[in-house]
């Protein structure tokens, strides 16, 4: 007994999605998309081998083509809520205890923190108004 042609397309379509399954590698979704293509040509023009591969290359050279760019810009944004430490950076806060090099106490979102000036030239009085530009630690490095 002979197997159709695009039975075998799609045996190759699910061995590349369960590849994609156990690797990530969303390439391999898209040749098994090519893949079920190529089944698709299979099914409806019959058995001309040349036309399946030219469906199952063109395709899946298409979805790498358009999809990966599209995938690799949105993994390389930053998420637009920012949280933890990186939300208090840039934030302005209200100083408690002198700041110096050494240290001092702010409150920064609510919360008292310790702080240091970052140049260490500067000092900052009770009650100034600072602006945190990084958390070392639980430590605010403010200006």
């Amino acid at each position: 007994m002979e197997i159709d042609a695009w039975v075998w397309w799609l045996i190759g379509a699910a061995a590349l999605g369960i590849g994609l399954v156990i690797t990530a590698m969303p390439e391999l979704g898209m040749l098994a998309v090519g893949a079920v293509a190529a089944a698709v040509v299979a099914g409806i023009f019959g058995g001309d081998a040349v036309i399946q591969v030219v469906a199952f290359v063109v395709i899946s050279t298409a979805l790498i083509a358009v999809v990966r760019p599209i995938a690799n810009r949105h993994r390389a944004q930053r998420p637009q809520l920012a949280t933890g430490i990186e939300a208090l950076k840039g934030k302005q806060a209200v100083v408690l205890e002198r700041v110096d090099a050494s240290g001092g106490r702010i409150k920064l979102a609510g919360e008292v923190w310790s702080a240091r000036a970052l140049d260490t030239d500067r000092a900052y009085e009770v009650g100034q108004e600072v602006d945190v530009v990084d958390i070392e630690g639980a430590t605010a490095i403010v200006m």
